[in-house]
């Protein structure tokens, strides 16, 4: 499900301005968006994190709806240990879709 969506800054610490980030790699702007994971095995762990995505434009939901199922295109897990020295993770993508079932259901 996705939910608010913003764009990523970077933040130059000399001048004290805020610009839009670019991906290392592709030079595309980068978003990011809020999901939440609703796999009922999760239990009472953790089921929101973020997911950024590098695309030109920002990437709209397939139907608009604030809170929606999609599937994330180019999905790549960076795990790196955090200022707390916790095992944590990055979640990227190149987009997004409406899930395969779900298309077909509606299509049906």
């Amino acid at each position: 499900m996705p939910g608010p969506w913003g764009e990523v800054e970077d933040y130059d610490e000399k001048t004290g301005r805020r610009s839009p980030a670019k991906d290392k790699l592709t030079g595309q702007r980068v978003w990011q968006v809020r999901v939440m994971d609703l796999d009922p095995e999760l239990g009472k762990r953790s089921r929101e994190t973020t997911v950024k995505i590098s695309a030109d434009y920002q990437p709209v939901p397939p139907t608009g709806a604030p809170f929606e199922a999609v599937e994330f295109e180019g999905m790549t897990v960076t795990p790196y240990v955090s200022n707390n020295n916790r095992m944590a993770y990055s979640l990227r993508a190149t987009g997004m879709r409406a899930p395969a079932g779900v298309a077909k259901k509606a299509a049906a």
